[in-house]
């Protein structure tokens, strides 16, 4: 008999070179945590061989469980299991079943006309869903989207990944039901579930807080009352040994976004790059949109911070979960991070199995991660975000 549980997950993780007979092995990996439960949602992400024949991979999940919904992408690498497959042959399968509350699979496409983008194929939404979204980086509009649900379903969390390769003819891989879809994004509506999302930047904040004085779109005109550039020069100035070495790696800012709180923390602060500057005016352009009154700090990429940052999201989660592990996460890890950042295998997706007591996690490295910071969803860059689903 099963035992009382909202979310029943599976994960399964294979790098055999045989597109049909890996996806069947990870399929039924995943099939095994659902513990005779039907498979209600299945989740794929694909890399190397998988994606030289994604039917054949698409055909042997479904033979393998059954699933009632699917959705899934091209990866440069897979992560599920405890381990990460950066490159080479891998899929990886996450499987849930749900005894109440569910799941809507989505294919979303973007129809231009002569002034406006226009997104078909979307769910209806409301205050208290959640979204797992898996968009082509070439022919979706994910900032543009992510905007419009802020406005249309304010607080509702979006996390998920830009789908990160393509066939060899250059195609773009996602899944959606038993069709391999080349464009636009696909997706999942959760609704009367509790899904947790948790963002780990990786940036180490330097230097003190500033307040902007003056700014005009992406572009920040003053610095607690001084252009700022100049107050930024300043704050160079001041930095220890340790945090001028990190900004060798490049100067970014994190921008404050509260939501309204009272109270902020780091988990507040939005990290974004430092574009230019115009030395006679001694403004800075940004890569997001900024307004007078916001709080910044300078930030740089730091494997130490990313580390901590997503222990410590995971944490909270944790906490919030009463110290019960989750009953499966979804986790979107940067391109960028893996070994590059950390200098060893495995961290995000040992950091994962650690953190959630072995809960079942898969998911991919991708070209843009999307998590919520300060209550709204944004799009990322070195992030790893994950979806935690409560038991």
């Amino acid at each position: 008999m099963l035992s009382l549980m909202r979310v029943r997950a599976g994960a399964g993780v294979s790098t055999q070179p045989d597109a049909r007979v890996g996806a069947i092995e990870a399929a039924a990996a995943a099939r095994d945590g659902l513990e005779g439960a039907p498979a209600d949602l299945a989740v794929v992400f694909a890399a190397g061989a998988y994606l030289a024949a994604p039917q054949a991979t698409l055909e042997g999940v479904h033979e393998a469980l059954l699933p009632t919904q699917l959705v899934g992408c091209g990866a440069g690498g897979v992560l599920g299991e405890g381990r990460e497959l950066e490159a080479g042959n891998g899929v990886a399968v996450w499987a849930a079943a749900f005894a109440d509350g569910g799941a809507e699979a989505f294919h979303a496409r973007a129809r231009e006309s002569e002034d406006t983008t226009a997104i078909e194929g979307l769910p209806e939404l409301s205050a208290g869903d959640a979204l797992v979204l898996l968009p082509d980086p070439y022919s979706f509009p994910t900032d543009g989207l992510l905007a419009g649900l802020a406005d249309a379903v304010p607080g509702m969390p979006v996390v998920g990944g830009l789908s990160s390769a393509r066939t060899h003819d250059d195609a773009a891989v996602l899944f959606f039901g038993e069709e391999v879809v080349g464009e636009g994004a696909v997706g999942a509506r959760f609704d009367g579930l509790d899904v947790l999302p948790c963002v780990s930047q990786g940036a180490a904040p330097v230097g003190p807080e500033l307040t902007i004085t003056a700014a005009a779109g992406q572009v920040v005109q003053e610095l607690a009352g001084a252009p700022a550039l100049q107050k930024i020069e300043e704050v160079l100035g001041g930095l220890s040994l340790r945090e001028r070495t990190l900004i060798q790696g490049g100067l970014l800012i994190g921008i404050v976004v509260d939501g309204g709180k009272p109270e902020y923390g780091q988990g507040d602060f939005l990290v974004r790059g430092v574009l230019g500057a115009d030395p006679e005016t001694g403004a800075i352009a940004v890569s997001a949109m900024v307004e007078p009154g916001q709080v910044v700090r300078l930030h740089a990429r730091d494997a130490d911070s990313a580390d901590r940052d997503l222990r410590h999201s995971l944490d909270l989660a944790m906490t919030a979960l009463g110290g019960q592990a989750p009953a499966g996460a979804l986790c979107f890890s940067c391109n960028g991070r893996g070994r590059n950042m950390f200098g060893t295998p495995h961290h995000d997706a040992s950091a994962l199995d650690a953190v959630l007591q072995g809960a079942p996690a898969a998911g991919f490295f991708a070209a843009g991660e999307i998590g919520p910071v300060g209550g709204e969803s944004f799009l990322h860059g070195f992030t790893a975000t994950v979806a935690l689903f409560a038991p």
